[in-house]
């Protein structure tokens, strides 16, 4: 269903059945999905019944466990170079493979400027 809901299309047409008209049936998974959506919190991706014993639950169901991810390791060194203030503002960082990074800057030094 995150694939329906990302793409906008039915259940029904992901699954290779139907014309891609949403049917009774997609409407309902899609509704039954953004009800789950919403109960998902945005900052750890669980539910509040997963941790709730009488809903079911278990205090105990995740274990919190560190993870360094490199490339979010980089993002973060190279945004303490971002100026302040307005000079700042609106510079974004982000990760670009080594060899568009390589093709970029071979077409700045050998493009003509007319």
């Amino acid at each position: 269903m995150e694939l329906c809901d990302r793409w906008g299309i039915p259940h029904s047409k992901f699954r290779g059945h139907g014309d891609g008209t949403w049917t009774d049936l997609d409407r309902r998974k899609a509704l039954a999905y953004a009800a789950y959506q919403r109960q998902v919190c945005p900052g750890c991706g669980t539910r509040a019944t997963e941790w709730d014993e009488e809903s079911g639950g278990n205090e105990n169901a995740y274990v919190a466990t560190t993870h360094r991810c490199i490339g979010c390791q980089i993002i973060a060194d190279k945004q303490q170079g971002v100026p302040q203030g307005d000079e700042g503002h609106g510079v974004k960082v982000l990760l670009i493979p080594a060899s568009v990074h390589s093709a970029l800057q071979f077409a700045r030094t050998h493009t003509t400027h007319h």
